[in-house]
């Protein structure tokens, strides 16, 4: 999965591209309000222009379910693409993604020439790689490109389907760096090889668990997930987040690590409160106790102070780092001091440091450490599955060298 072609190695002068971009942003009243995966997208699409493709853009956006839906058009993306490449990006509004408005824009094209297709989860096959839409996208292109990461973990038809029926399939700059980064983290890390789990629940992180303790030399466990872990040791944990049936899975991998010669370092400390701020940013009375002495009716929202120094110098002796999930409630100003030490650790260390995007990735750009960081992964759901292991068949369909 880690060796693909990339757009350096074909010659697309001439041809139609079509490059499978992420362009799933935040809208409000039809303007675009965060345009980081626009600008993370220009690199590949500038490349192929200067190359003189005839660039074919293609993405989702938001659920539509197979339904044209006007709030979750792409027309203000091709709008502001076509500010940010000074130079017109065609939209071709079709209901039907490729419909007449795509086949005319297309033939019409000059070398150099850019088009933006309509959401493809306008089709209801999208989701399920059916083989009609799968044919309506490869029938427009001679090459195909995925730049796309945040969907790479899911077949569908405008990643998986596409690229089994064209015969140049291959991964945009974007896809590369994700790949790299994240690969060689996992499969050939720079030691020692420090991995950072957090957010709220274990069962969402099982498989990362175990791939992580067989790869890293450190893993650090934060977050509402540790409280199962301390629950697991024999500890109080008061009202805390627990995932019960989870516990014997805690016990085995904390045996586990010590079987591996594995550091698996648990909170030592906790920051702990009445009840969960309601709302979310509201001010909280908290105070910070030993792990194991959490009363029976309160409940941690944050590493403690000792924890988040523990935490800190494990991050600060890598030389490689892979972080998802964030400490405490870090949308909390009171309760995000875990959260900030890691980030701020992270920032300051010599090593190679990667978000695992999702709440991480938002966490260290809220915090101001998002330019310090090696890479900030652009999908949650796919670096997950990266990190268990997993084959992402988004990539895999992509040619290899």
């Amino acid at each position: 999965m880690l060796n693909k072609k990339t757009v350096d190695d074909i010659n697309v002068k001439g041809k139609k591209v079509l490059v499978r971009c992420d362009f799933n942003v935040p809208l409000k009243d039809g303007q675009i309000t965060d345009e980081n995966r626009l600008v993370a997208a220009l690199p590949t699409i500038k490349k192929l222009i200067a190359d003189g493709g005839k660039v074919i853009l293609c993405s989702h956006l938001g659920k539509p379910k197979g339904e044209p839906k006007p709030e979750l058009t792409l027309a203000p993306v091709a709008k502001r693409l076509s500010e940010l490449l000074d130079k017109e990006v065609k939209f071709a509004a079709d209901p039907e993604v490729v419909g007449p408005n795509a086949r005319a824009a297309v033939a019409a094209m000059q070398d150099g020439d850019v088009v933006l297709l309509e959401n493809t989860r306008y089709r209801i096959e999208e989701t399920k790689n059916g083989e009609a839409f799968s044919k309506d996208l490869a029938s427009l292109c001679d090459v195909f490109v995925n730049d796309a990461f945040g969907t790479a973990h899911r077949a569908h038809c405008s990643n998986v389907g596409v690229s089994s029926l064209v015969d140049t399939a291959v991964v945009g700059y974007l896809m590369q760096k994700e790949i790299d980064f994240l690969g060689n983290a996992v499969e050939n890390p720079t030691r020692p090889f420090v991995a950072i789990l957090g957010g709220a629940k274990v069962a969402d992180k099982l498989n990362v668990i175990n791939n992580l303790l067989e790869k890293c030399d450190t893993l650090i466990i934060g977050g509402g997930m540790a409280y199962t872990f301390l629950k697991a040791k024999g500890y109080e944990i008061g009202t805390s987040l627990v995932d019960d049936e989870k516990i014997g899975y805690c016990k085995d991998m904390m045996d586990k690590a010590e079987k591996l010669g594995k550091k698996l370092l648990l909170p030592i400390d906790t920051t702990i409160a009445k009840e969960f701020p309601n709302p979310i940013d509201a001010p909280v009375d908290v105070q910070v106790v030993p792990s194991d002495a959490i009363p029976s009716d309160m409940q941690g929202l944050d590493i403690g102070t000792k924890t988040a120094e523990l935490f800190a110098d494990a991050v600060r002796s890598a030389k490689t780092v892979v972080w998802n999930g964030p400490m405490g409630v870090f949308e909390n100003p009171t309760l995000a001091k875990g959260t900030l030490a890691v980030a701020k650790a992270m920032a300051d260390a010599d090593a190679t440091t990667i978000i695992g995007g999702g709440d991480s990735a938002a966490a260290v750009n809220q915090l101001g450490f998002g330019d310090k960081m090696s890479h900030i992964s652009t999908g949650g759901g796919a670096s997950l599955e990266f990190l268990e292991g997993k084959e992402l068949p988004g990539v895999a369909a992509a040619n290899n060298k």
